[in-house]
């Protein structure tokens, strides 16, 4: 049978007359709800936004830069701004940086720590140099921290302000001496870096050089190591440290290089009385050949034994001491 119609009926189908009310809803449904408005006037927005942070700080999981943990074992850590603060944990280096004038700005300490002298004079001495003092539980200490052995107390420092490598000639000229520096080459452990800081300033150093890249930097680490000695000891940070040492030499300043495969020691040097700077090497490399070829002299600490090298910091020490006889000859 051909045609449409109702079934069975034998009469045509009447045509469907288009339904009311719908076209309006479709064509606003199509015109969207507009710009989405900026994150400040979205209070949904910072409300999710805030409960994730203080969830993630609760949990020691840090900044919203973070990643996630790819497992329940495995920690996936964010690097560390250059103008983040540092932190000394223990009750010896924190007491020591406050004795020495360490620019700390929070003593933190444990809830019901037991209270020893150290403890009694860090905290006076925070309440006299106008410190903030906060009372925190030890998981906030061991986050602030990253787990290191902190007794109970640790100490909030800002980021360090670097000098300029010239800042450190002209602080020798104001004191009317023969400059001496000290230059990092790579020395990546920043208990080096405290160690050597300790030593440059027992023996008259007038600053200190380290890269930019590749090299420790003025950590808590090296604070600790330096105790406290790196309030007065300036420390500058030169972008090509090869670039700097030129420049010191051309500004009249002699450069030696410290390295076991030196070829005078250090004792038999006739530059050390004068003006200086000494180059240590990194821990495992040594001097690097860039450095080396910038050096006026190559020098070696004579030893006797089967020990084939020196820590960068026990090598550093060694190297200034003999400067600082020779000067005071």
């Amino acid at each position: 049978m051909a045609g449409g119609g109702n079934k069975g009926s034998g009469r045509p189908a009447k045509k469907k007359s288009p339904s009311k009310g719908t076209g309006g809803n479709v064509r606003r449904g199509l015109e969207g709800k507009g710009a989405t408005p900026p994150a400040h006037l979205r209070h949904w927005h910072k409300d999710k936004a805030r409960t994730e942070r203080i969830d993630r700080e609760e949990k020691g999981g840090g900044s919203s830069s973070a990643r996630p943990s790819i497992s329940s074992r495995t920690t996936v850590r964010t690097r560390r701004s250059e103008d983040a603060p540092e932190y000394i944990g223990g009750r010896n280096p924190v007491v020591e940086a406050l004795r020495a004038g360490v620019p700390a700005s929070t003593l933190y300490v444990a809830m019901r720590i037991d209270n020893d002298d150290r403890v009694r004079e860090s905290i006076r001495l925070a309440a006299n140099n106008g410190i903030a003092m906060l009372e925190v539980g030890r998981d906030k200490l061991d986050r602030i921290t990253e787990g290191a052995i902190h007794q109970g107390m640790a100490l909030q420092i800002p980021a360090y302000d670097y000098a300029h490598p010239e800042d450190l000639v002209r602080i020798a000229q104001d004191a009317g001496e023969a400059p001496l520096i000290v230059a990092l080459d790579s020395v990546t452990d920043p208990r080096n870096l405290g160690a050597i800081a300790r030593s440059a300033t027992a023996f008259g150093a007038h600053g200190m050089v380290i890269p930019s890249r590749r090299s420790a930097g003025v950590t808590g680490g090296a604070w600790k190591t330096s105790a406290g000695t790196l309030a007065t000891m300036t420390v500058a940070r030169a972008a090509n440290l090869t670039a700097a040492l030129r420049e010191y030499r051309d500004a009249g300043l002699f450069v030696i290089g410290l390295d076991g495969e030196g070829t005078v020691d250090i004792g038999d040097s006739d530059l050390l009385d004068g003006p200086l700077v000494v180059v240590v090497g990194s821990e495992g490399k040594g001097l690097s050949r860039l450095i080396r070829e910038s050096c006026d002299m190559i020098v070696r600490i004579p030893m006797q034994g089967s020990a084939e090298s020196l820590n960068a910091g026990v090598a550093a020490g060694i190297a200034l001491y003999e400067v600082a006889r020779q000067r005071r000859r």
